[in-house]
């Protein structure tokens, strides 16, 4: 076969010459490293190491040779881009010296330095690697891994590996490297064997060895395992493991073991198929084997095999190797001594040359037994027994060179350390493949190249040289058929001296001997390739004339497997291959090839192949880049191609392909525009046709030479010319191009003449050479490329190609005799195929040997006609299709199945009855790759057919730009299915089915959805120094953006913001009497301040939540916390009033606690979502301590927004250790809140140092300061929330009741300590009620009653007994419980326990006493939490009405309470009226509370109401006379609890009614008013704008809980009092906060817009299911309520989110603040700009809608759509310009047709309308010169008769038809019209004519083609098998044409002719 190619000496013309000079090399000149590292590279790797630089310079000194100048190596690969999307340039990775340099860059970009690394040691080696970062280590897919890109770059004793992110990492080598592969998995070492580990042949004698006079006798030193070659790590910070290997033994059964032959190198490494091929030198054999992860039971094999030996030769293995690579890895190998270094420089000059270095000899240099005597941690074991005596140094020390050659510096310490645990190796290799062995075989064959190359039919060839043989050996390898492994087959070798593989177009260049460079594919020989830019052979350059050359500029490679950077051409004469040396003289000396020894070769080696470029050394040292040419550049060659090639034999298709490609690429071929006609040239060459000889393709207007192998060149041996090239000129394309142009109805010339002279000129005998290449295969090849045809027809961009493709088909339809297929051309392109024409002669003897393919069909398979049928309803057989060619197709049928047939089991696997498989041998077929993967639920409902459509045309990866493409007859289906899924989208779908369907809001949901979280849209971007002139009070940051939408009426936030300040100056207004003096009017003022700033000091707490979450910090600046100003001024000469100034006494520490609030504010302004780090957190501490309070509340907040996770455990550590009491408050409650219900470890045991019963009671007694261990407690609550954790619940029980101290320890604020531990065990327990799991012997609920009501203490149990023997001295309580203290805490644990349990037994022992006896044992405070604690409980009974709120109040209070309003009080005396009266007040505030739980955040209005109400009430008692009975403070603390129910029911939603108490009570600054009331006053404000309107509250366990902690109803007294409770609680409130603002923004614009919501609640046990309307940006209610929410119209796109398949989408939207996308429809204004609606384009044209249509002003369009391509549409084309003329009537349709797309939402029709107007003017205009555009009309109007879509009209009515009714019929009139003028004017004749076979006038061809494709008449050959003749009636006719499925209306058309009658009845 070689020879028949030989014959023709074919060329191949390589293009893209240019000079290639590794850019790296050129940037390292110019690096600012390069200095020093000049000075660096004289001294060698080891130099770096000693501490002693001067003394170690000489010593290296002397080394340096000629050799030192700079290594240099590189490597390139095809780019890889950052997305991930195909780009077409290098990258580069050049390493010398100490600097690796990556470049990226290629012909169209300039090369430029991506990364460059400068590392301490020479580099090595540098590569590139993958790494997967992957939480299991099991082979299964990878594809969801994320995968970690690096570069690794080795040095001697470590590798670095940066990755593209910037993560860096440095693993240190526990031994020497000689190799590193990059793997799939990770990084492949192979270790450097040294020369005593290798044995020196096959026999493997055992020597003597004599050390210092001791003779060893090492009888087993073979036998024993020495350690591993081969190592991987999988990952930077992975182990290094050693590899193991599973081989078949020769009894069959196969072990796994570790690598550790010596002889075996890795010469190659794929990762793709995941191979490994390797070389023995002992054996001289190449082996591949497959590299893949251990599975566990082989890794344990592995183990227990090497544990196992009983032997001492059998050392433990693995632990051995464990030890040792551990002693290495932690650095104890021996560094320490000072000769190290001396011995290593001295014995490494000598090694290469001294052989006594050698493990052979018997003497050991002295030099070696020093170096081993002065290290001392070899001289440990190196003599402690002679079983450890092992020839071969394992101890591969990086910090060592050279005394690895002496035998007896091994330290390999096998029983060193049994107990650590052994390395489990992550990768094994599977033997595959060995070559044959042969007897000629020489020592040193290794491979010095391998690649893998596949042919151009997908076969894949395992290639690798051998240069001492000048061999390229190529294996063929397969998949097995489960894919389970590879099959290699036969070698083929090739002589070659270098070889590199072309990947692009799947084939290789091949250096032969000769120094040709030739092009094969696989092993088939293409051409040689010919490079225009080298110099011709004479004139040479006179250094590579034949005289020994210069050297080859010192290019000396690193190693010879890196990628051959010296010559590659040792074809030496000496059998010995010598050293790789650059003074080895060049080989033209050796080459007998006498022609090129003159001449001096020119290319010598070929390097770096990426794509299809390649790099070229040449002998002179320079090198070129050159490219070769692709095998098609137009896409319709390639389509042909790869169909051709599909359906062909593999060898025939190669030889097929083989010869295009020499005859495509030969020099000087063919431009993009000729080469369709080269190709139809060669092809039909080789089906055996004479080119010359035929009329069409002889005129072929070759641009350029015509390659001899296509025809001969004609000899014309006349100067002059002759009437041929006259002939010639009238057939050439250019002639027929002029002759189509509009002159040609002005020259009388019409094309006929010319085609009668053609025909006659040529013979119409032309007959096919049935000896050619694919002369057998024609008809498999015309089905193929009639489907490409077909496929083409599919996507309008084509029509150039399918032009162009009809020609060649028609020839061969004709020369096969197909009639259907000629008359189907005909019936699409009339005007291109003529029913006569040149056919060439197939003799019959050789129709024989024509293989007529299985799928052949006799009928042409038509895409629009199996569409058509499918629109009809008939039956359809399935369309044949092309895997992997006809894809358009495939996607057209399978649709059309789905969606008008709606068959729903049409898109899965076996789509077998809509689509045959085309496959040349009934191989398995291949598995579909593309199919969906979306399994929707089988509900045959009209919507979810163009659903599951749609999500299926999106998986399979079908965009807009191919709907675009697609026909607008085909295209419409699928445009209807997606105006249907447009409608009513579901909210969920991926961001490509939203783009499919011209969704943009859901697509970009969809999109930000997928983002990190990050900013939003709406975080506002105000530059942080905008406000610095005026003082920063904390919010200013706030989103006013969406504030305005909501409150858009008034100024509401501005009050809040005034109200809420602290960094501004308060005015002190005070008023000089006479009588004052000045000192005493300073003192005045100064106390008036002092009261004013018990509320500045509240107002922080209530601006935290103001803020809550809504800043996004720089990371980069320290977050601004606010000052907290406790200044005044005083009017009217704004004199600043001060309280340092010493008149007054202000309490000592008063700020603390208002600083900490402060900057617990501050730091919740952080949202959740901000991108911090632990460094920031550190960064943010304040230099100054008296801003350590601050500091101490930003950690509190940045744990309760969870960035405190992110503090390093040092950190915290060293805040705790600082002993500053709160930082250690807020840093405890920060790391709990964070950690919530997580019962994480580490916190758990940094809050247990803080509580002393959680130590064990030996422990020392840590002095932990009061307020800490509340904090604590309250923690541990916090971590352990909801778990119901019995020992934590234990010790939180009796810490409730904790005694006081016989010390003064526990006696001072017991009560917020017993309240904590109340919280912290209600938390634990929260909610599991009676279920408390194996809690019953602690009686929980009964300990908690009796710490509640009293009674006498139980003893201690447990560990604590022995603190709490002897009482305290200070407080005498005896043995009853002290009720005052452990009621609180009690009462809520008991809440919180049965929270919603609605446990009426429990609920009873808290209802409030009805005795007066009674009523005096109980502080009226605690009825409140009684109260609230009861109503909690019993959840479902709280209603919100007063009458409710009443029933709370027992039957003696409410008869007996006074009514506040009275004057006199009724005198009683066994009635305590004061108790009476407090009781009352506190019960009705506990219920109130109650209510503000149960309806928190639902803005429920009876809840509202009721709770105002009181709220008024209290506020009135407060003025009235007898307030004093009551006393003034309770009724304060009423009036704050019913406030903060009052804020919690309208949380976020900063009611006006609620602002105004606010106001009104910040204006009380004197009497009760204290700091506490305050506090309870702005966090009631501070709620109901809470995170400024975004976020509201939930009423979830964890939540209530929360609010119990924050919102406790006993308020500080001052602001240093944390007696009752600890004021660091009030921000719990965090916890309970959830965002629930739904914001829509405008897709277009993208600002915050309003829209109209429908929110759909699920029916519950008070009301049924209901709708509610609410106006967007709003409040959703809780998210567990809801069923649905959806935007409405009709403004907005309409989108349902439904609930009911789960809240998660919602979530997340809400989280990402609520930012739901929405978009208008068209015409429509929003919301803001037309608030009633009455301004859209819509409301002015409805009223009527035609005569509107026509009055419809272009200029108006802008306004409902904002589309550019539809603005400029109406600007060019509904215009009237000054001339108009008769096209008025034109631009009139145009503005109707696009008034009718924009106003119907379909602006994609616009190109289908105007197709349509187009086609039936040029119909009108019998200029049809092809009928597509007519079959797309037909098949629209099919559409819309279809039965399909008839019956979603019926289940729609109200949906708008896709296309305008009256539009329609018109078109459809107007085609009848015409066509039946034609038939009247003499066009029956042509019909007639065409039915019975004769020939018709030519001028009538196109309209008598429209004619049959648009009635659908079927094809004359179909007509006699009905037999016409006879038929004498038109019934008859129609029963005989039922069969042929023609419809009646064409039936009636032709009838007339059929019958005889000549006139047609046209109807």
């Amino acid at each position: 076969m070689s020879n028949f190619y030989e014959e023709r000496a074919t060329m191949i013309a390589a293009g893209d010459l240019q000079e290639f000079v590794p850019f790296g090399r050129d940037h390292c000149k110019h690096h600012p490293n390069a200095l020093n590292l000049q000075l660096r590279q004289l001294q060698p790797a080891s130099e770096l190491w000693s501490s002693d630089g001067a003394a170690g310079l000489v010593g290296s000194l002397q080394e340096v040779t000629i050799h030192e100048k700079q290594k240099e190596s590189w490597q390139l690969r095809k780019g890889v881009s950052e997305i991930g999307e195909e780009v077409d340039y290098d990258e580069e990775l050049y390493m010398a010296g100490n600097m690796v340099i990556w470049s990226k860059g290629s012909k169209s970009q300039a090369l430029a330095v991506y990364k460059a690394f400068t590392v301490d040691s020479p580099v090595q080696q540098a590569l590139w690697c993958d790494f997967i970062i992957s939480q299991d280590k099991s082979d299964k897919d990878y594809s969801s891994d994320e995968v970690e890109k690096c570069i690794c770059i080795l040095q001697s004793s470590c590798i670095n590996m940066h990755t593209i992110e910037g993560k860096d990492y440095i693993a240190s080598l526990p031994f020497q490297v000689a190799n590193v592969w990059p793997t799939k998995y990770g990084l492949l070492f192979e270790r450097s064997s040294s020369s005593c580990e290798v044995p020196p042949g096959p026999p493997r004698n055992v020597h003597n060895l004599c050390t210092d006079g001791v003779v060893l006798v090492c009888s087993f030193v073979f036998t024993r395992e020495p350690l591993p070659t081969l190592f991987s790590m999988l990952h930077p910070l992975d182990e290094i493991t050693p590899l193991v290997c599973k081989s078949g033994s020769l009894f069959g059964s196969s072990r796994v073991q570790y690598v550790v032959d010596h002889a075996m190198k890795i010469v190659f490494l794929h990762t793709d198929p995941s191979i490994v091929m390797t070389y023995d030198t002992v054996q001289g054999l190449h082996s591949v084997w497959a590299l893949r992860r251990v599975k566990t039971e082989e890794g344990n094999a592995v183990l227990k095999f090497s544990e196992q030996g009983a032997t001492p030769q059998n050392v433990a293995t693995s632990s051995s190797l464990t030890a040792h690579l551990r002693s290495l890895s932690k650095g104890d190998s021996p560094v320490a001594s000072p000769f190290q270094n001396y011995s290593s420089i001295h014995s490494q000059s000598r090694s290469a040359s001294s052989p006594s270095l050698h493990s052979r000899s018997p003497s050991i240099s002295n030099m070696a037994a020093l170096s081993r005597a002065h290290s001392p941690a070899l001289g440990v074991y190196s003599f402690s027994g002679v079983q450890r005596f092992n020839l071969s140094s394992h101890n591969q020390s990086p910090k060592r060179h050279s005394f690895s050659h002496s035998p007896s510096s091994n330290s390999n310490g096998s029983f060193l350390a049994p107990e650590t645990e052994p390395i489990v190796p992550e990768l094994c290799i599977d033997h595959l493949w060995t070559e044959t062995i042969t007897r000629l075989r020489k020592r040193n064959s290794q491979a010095s190249k391998v690649f893998i190359t596949s042919d151009l039919c997908g076969q894949k060839f395992l290639c690798y040289l051998v240069e001492s043989e000048l061999q390229l050996r190529c294996v063929k390898f397969q998949e097995s058929n489960d894919k389970a492994q590879l099959i290699f087959g036969s070698v083929t070798n090739i002589q070659a001296k270098d070889a590199a593989p072309v990947e692009k177009i799947d084939t290789m260049l091949v250096l032969e001997s000769s120094g040709n460079l030739v092009l094969y594919t696989g092993v088939v020989r293409v051409g040689k390739v010919f490079i225009p830019g080298l110099p011709a052979p004479s004139l040479t350059r006179s250094n590579t004339m034949p005289r020994p050359s210069t050297p080859l500029d010192g290019v000396t490679p690193t190693n010879p497997l890196s990628k051959l950077l010296g010559s590659l051409d040792e074809v030496l004469v000496s059998p010995v291959p010598e050293l790789r040396d650059s003074s080895k003289l060049h080989d033209s000396l050796y080459t007998e090839d006498c022609t090129f020894q003159q001449l001096g070769t020119y290319i010598h080696s070929i390097r770096d192949p990426v794509c299809n470029r390649v790099t070229l050394e040449l002998s002179n040292g320079s090198m070129v880049r050159i490219t070769i040419p692709e095998i098609a550049t137009s896409e319709l060659v390639q389509t042909c191609l790869q169909a051709i090639k599909f359906i062909l034999p593999k060898e025939i298709a190669v030889q097929m392909l083989v010869k295009w490609y020499s005859v495509h690429s030969a020099p000087g071929g063919p431009s993009d525009h000729s080469e369709w006609n080269f190709f139809v040239t060669c092809l039909m060459n080789m089906m055996g046709y004479n080119t010359d000889r035929l009329a069409w393709t002889r005129n072929f207007d070759f641009e350029g030479s015509l390659s001899p192998v296509i025809a001969p060149k004609k000899a014309r041996p006349s100067e002059t010319g002759s009437d041929d090239d006259w002939e010639y000129l009238l057939n050439s394309d250019y002639h027929q191009n002029v002759e189509s142009h509009l002159l040609n109805r002005s020259l009388c010339l019409s094309p006929l003449e010319v085609s009668q002279m053609k025909d006659e000129d040529f013979p119409q005998n032309l007959s096919l050479d049935s000896s050619t290449l694919l002369f057998t295969h024609i008809p498999a090849i015309f089905f193929v490329l009639h489907l490409v045809y077909e496929e083409l027809k599919l996507n309008t961009l084509m029509g150039e190609g399918v032009r162009s493709l009809v020609e060649l088909l028609v020839q061969l339809a004709r020369d096969l005799k197909l009639e259907p297929y000629v008359d189907h051309y005909y019936r699409d392109y009339p005007t291109l195929v003529r029913t006569t024409g040149q056919v060439c002669a197939i003799d019959q003897g050789q129709t024989g040997s024509m293989q007529y393919p299985s799928f052949f069909t006799p009928e042409p398979p038509s895409v629009y006609q199996w569409v058509s049928s499918c629109l009809k309803g008939e039956g359809v057989p399935p369309y044949p299709y092309l895997p992997g060619i006809c894809e358009r197709g495939r996607l057209v049928v399978l649709s059309i199945a789905l969606y008008i047939l709606g068959d729903e089991s049409s898109l899965s696997d076996e789509s077998s009855q809509y689509l045959s498989r085309i496959s040349i041998a009934p191989q398995k077929p291949q598995a579909e790759q593309e199919e969906s993967r979306l399994s929707f639920s089988h509900s045959t409902s009209v919507s979810s057919l163009a659903e599951r459509l749609v999500v299926w045309m999106t998986n399979v990866g079908f965009t807009l730009r191919d709907l675009e493409t697609l026909p607008f007859g085909i295209a419409l289906p699928i445009r209807d299915a997606i105006y249907h899924c447009r409608e009513q989208p579901a909210s969920d779908w991926p961001e490509a089915v939203c783009l499919l369907i011209g969704r943009q809001d859901l697509s970009k949901q969809a999109c930000e959805g997928n983002l990190p979280k990050g900013k939003s849209v709406l975080s506002s971007d105000v530059p942080s120094g905008t406000e610095t002139e005026e003082e920063d009070d904390g919010m200013n940051d706030m989103n006013q953006e969406v504030m305005s939408l909501i409150w858009s009426e008034d100024l509401r936030v501005q009050d809040v913001r005034r109200l809420l300040q602290s960094a501004h100056p308060v005015r002190v207004n005070v008023v000089q009497y006479p009588e004052l003096s000045d000192h005493e009017f300073i003192e005045e003022k100064e106390n008036r301040l002092l009261q004013l700033c018990q509320r500045t000091m509240a107002l922080p707490v209530g601006r935290g939540m103001f803020t809550l979450f809504s800043y996004h910090p720089v990371p980069t600046e320290p977050l601004p916390i606010p000052k907290l100003n406790l200044t005044g001024r005083a009017p009217p000469r704004n004199t600043t009033v001060d309280l340092n100034s010493g008149n007054i006494d202000v309490p000592p520490n008063m700020t603390s606690w208002a600083s900490f609030h402060n900057g617990v504010a501050a730091g919740l302004k952080i949202a959740p979502a901000s991108q911090i780090d632990s460094a920031w957190i550190v960064y943010n501490k304040p230099k100054h301590a008296e801003l350590a309070n601050e500091y101490a509340g930003f950690l509190m907040a940045l744990g309760l927004n969870g960035h405190l996770t992110k503090l390093a455990t040092l950190n915290i550590h060293d805040y705790l250790t600082k002993g500053h009491e709160m930082t250690s408050i807020g840093l405890l409650l920060g790391v709990a809140a964070a950690k919530l219900g997580t019962m994480d470890m580490s916190v758990t045991r940094l809050l247990s140092i803080h509580i002393p019963a959680l130590l064990p009671p030996t422990s020392t007694e840590l002095d932990v300061p009061h307020n800490v261990q509340v904090a604590a407690v309250v923690g541990i609550g916090l971590v352990y929330q909801g778990t119901a954790h019995r020992h934590t619940a234990e010790v939180l029980l009796a810490e409730i009741g904790r005694p006081p101290g016989p010390e003064m320890e526990y006696c001072t604020d017991r009560e917020s300590y017993s309240l904590a531990a109340g919280l912290a065990l209600g938390m634990v327990c929260l909610g599991h009620g009676s279920n408390l799991i194996g809690m019953s012997d602690l009686n929980v609920p009964e300990q908690l009653y009796q710490y509640m009501v009293g009674g006498h203490r139980r003893f201690q149990a447990g560990m604590h007994r022995e603190k709490h023997k002897s009482p305290s001295y200070q407080i005498k309580e005896g043995d009853t419980i002290n009720v005052d203290v452990t009621c609180p805490g009690a009462t809520l644990a008991l809440a919180m326990i049965y929270l919603k349990t609605n446990n009426r037994s429990i609920a009873d022992w808290l209802r409030a006493p009805d005795t007066m006896y009674l009523l005096d044992f109980v502080k009226p405070e605690f009825l409140l939490l009684r109260t609230l604690a009861r109503c909690l409980i019993l959840w479902d009974d709280i209603l919100p009405n007063s009458k409710w709120v009443d029933s709370n109040v027992p039957q003696i209070i409410r008869e007996n309470s006074i009514s506040l309003s009275e004057i006199e009080l009724p005198c009683s005396e066994d009635l305590n009226l004061e108790t009476l009266s407090q009781a009352h007040v506190y019960i009705i505030a506990g219920a109130c509370l109650s209510l503000g739980f149960r309806f928190a955040g639902s803005e429920n209005l009876s809840a509202f109401n009721c709770l105002h109400k009181f709220a008024k009430d209290f506020m009135t008692y407060l003025s009235a006379p007898n307030a004093s009975v009551t006393g003034p403070y309770n009724l304060e603390t009423c009036l704050s609890v019913v406030l903060l129910s009052l804020a919690m029911v309208m949380a976020g939603s900063g009611n006006l009614k609620v602002l105004q108490l606010c106001r009104f009570l910040h204006m009380k600054t004197g009497g009760e008013m204290n700091y506490g009331f305050h506090l309870a006053h702005h966090m009631a404000l501070g709620l109901l704008f809470l995170g400024g309107g975004r976020y509201s509250l939930s009423t979830a366990n964890s939540s209530i809980a929360a609010l119990l902690c924050a919102l406790y109803p006993h308020f500080p007294a001052h602001s240093t009092d944390n007696r009752y409770h600890l004021q660091a609680l009030r921000h719990l409130y965090v916890l309970a906060a959830e965002p629930r603002l739904l914001v829509p923004v405008d897709v277009d614009t993208n600002t915050p817009c309003y829209a109209l919501l429908e929110v759909t609640y699920k029916g519950t046990q008070w009301y049924e299911q209901t709708k509610e309307e609410l106006m967007a940006p709003t409040l959703l209610p809780e998210l567990h309520l809801l069923k649905q929410i959806k935007v409405k119209g009709p403004r907005y796109w309409e989108l349902l989110i439904d609930l009911s398949k789960g809240t998660q989408h919602l979530k997340s939207i809400l989280s990402k603040d609520g930012v739901l996308y929405v978009k208008l429809r068209a015409g429509q204004l929003s919301y803001k700009e037309d608030p009633m609606g009455w301004q859209s384009l819509l409301a002015q044209t409805v009223a009527n809608r035609n005569s509107e249509a026509r009055a419809f002003k272009p200029e108006t369009i802008s306004t409902f759509t904002s589309d550019p391509a539809l603005l400029s549409f109406a600007e060019y084309f509904c215009k009237p310009t000054v001339n108009v003329g008769q096209k008025q009537e034109l631009l009139d349709l145009f503005s109707s047709v696009l008034y009718e797309c924009v106003t119907q939402e379909t602006p994609e029709m616009l190109p289908a309308y105007i197709a349509m107007d187009q086609a039936v003017r040029r119909l009108g205009r019998r200029e049809m010169s092809e009928t597509s555009d007519l079959w797309q009309i037909k098949l629209v109007l099919e559409f819309f008769s279809s039965r399909s879509h008839q019956e979603r009209l019926q289940n729609q009515p109200k949906r708008g038809l896709f296309m305008n009714s009256e539009f329609l019929p018109v078109v459809k009139c107007t085609i009848d019209n015409t066509l039946d003028q034609w038939l009247q004017a003499g066009g029956d004749r042509c019909v007639h004519a065409y039915l019975s076979g004769q020939p018709c006038e030519e001028s009538q061809l196109s309209m008598l083609a429209c004619f049959l494709v648009y009635h659908s008449v079927p094809a004359p050959q179909h007509l006699p098998s009905i037999g016409l003749e006879g038929s004498t009636s038109f019934a008859e006719l129609l029963f005989r044409f039922k069969q042929l499925k023609m419809p009646v209306r064409a039936l009636l058309r032709l009838a007339p002719l059929l019958l005889g009658n000549p006139q047609p009845m046209v109807m």
